[in-house]
């Protein structure tokens, strides 16, 4: 580990599979980063398409790069977890391998994380042309200083390829599970002790295309999910934040046991129960949503009949 305080080692963990499309651009940006030092660990799980002989070529060509590729396919979320374990940099910049980052990104988080757990940025939306779509992340989104773990009861909105986060939290958060994706994890586990910084500057070029893990803008390519699977996948959710939230977190950690309570069942007594921890907690819960006072209060009237 880098341990000269006015240059940290940065280690950039991109997470690959069937990304040929792509690729070679977001490669480019990564190397061109104005920030020195750094080091690039690619780890690609199990491509079918050129993505392992693109990076293979990269990694050839730079001695700062490390390739590794998987005997098995393990999902994007155990990928990254993968990739940060293996990181030596005092920070950590996840990398999708789609997007474009610009060249003083990983040097303008750096430079404002201060002794936050995250900092992050905000970004453009390119299309596959990567011609601008004329929107940011924080056009349809509230991207903020999150602090509250109850702000990850339903959502977040604080993307991984905008973060820079400590080593320190990349380890607090393993093992990292399959059921939420890795940036919801980190974000929820950041603010235990500490808190994420935004950075109101667009600095990565953000990629919607047919074949996004996620979506953003629309919700065509989420999987199909009866309402059964939904409701079943919100209580392990839940579950799995209570179990995580530190027990020093009193009032956090019993918000979080009302929650999972009333999660058992739509019975009258835990529908009242779900919608008036909702309510008291609605400016945390529906912090990453834009939303008016109104809003946030039907918000809550609707978990009277639905587990979200």
């Amino acid at each position: 580990m880098n341990t000269t305080l006015s240059n940290p080692l940065v280690s950039v963990v991109i997470a690959t599979y069937n990304g040929e499309r792509f690729l070679q651009e977001q490669l480019e940006s990564i190397i061109s980063q104005t920030y020195t030092p750094i080091e690039i660990i690619a780890i690609d799980d199990c491509s079918t398409d050129n993505t392992f002989s693109i990076l293979n070529r990269y990694a050839a060509q730079h001695p700062h790069f490390t390739l590794i590729r998987n005997e098995q396919n393990l999902g994007y979320q155990k990928n990254f977890e993968k990739g940060f374990a293996l990181a030596k940099g005092d920070y950590i910049a996840p990398s999708d391998q789609d997007d474009i980052w610009l060249p003083n990104k990983i040097e303008t988080l750096v430079n404002n994380i201060g002794h936050h757990a995250i900092a992050y940025c905000n970004s453009a939306f390119i299309n596959s042309e990567s011609e601008s779509m004329d929107k940011t992340m924080n056009d349809i989104k509230i991207l903020a200083n999150f602090d509250n773990p109850i702000m990850y009861v339903t959502g977040a909105s604080a993307p991984g390829h905008a973060m820079l986060i400590t080593r320190q939290l990349a380890l607090d958060a393993m093992p990292y599970p399959t059921l939420v994706s890795h940036d919801y994890w980190l974000a929820f586990v950041a603010t235990f002790n500490s808190s994420l910084k935004f950075i109101d500057e667009v600095l990565v070029l953000y990629r919607r295309h047919d074949t996004n893990v996620f979506g953003a803008i629309n919700s065509k390519n989420k999987v199909r999910e009866n309402a059964q699977q939904r409701v079943q996948k919100a209580r392990e959710r839940v579950q799995l934040l209570y179990q995580k939230c530190p027990d020093y977190l009193t009032e956090q950690k019993q918000a979080f046991y009302q929650i999972c309570k009333s999660y058992e069942s739509y019975s009258l007594s835990n529908n009242f129960a779900r919608m008036r921890i909702f309510f008291k907690y609605r400016k945390e819960i529906l912090s990453y949503k834009k939303r008016n006072e109104l809003r946030r209060c039907l918000y809550c009237l609707k978990v009277f009949f639905r587990i979200i």
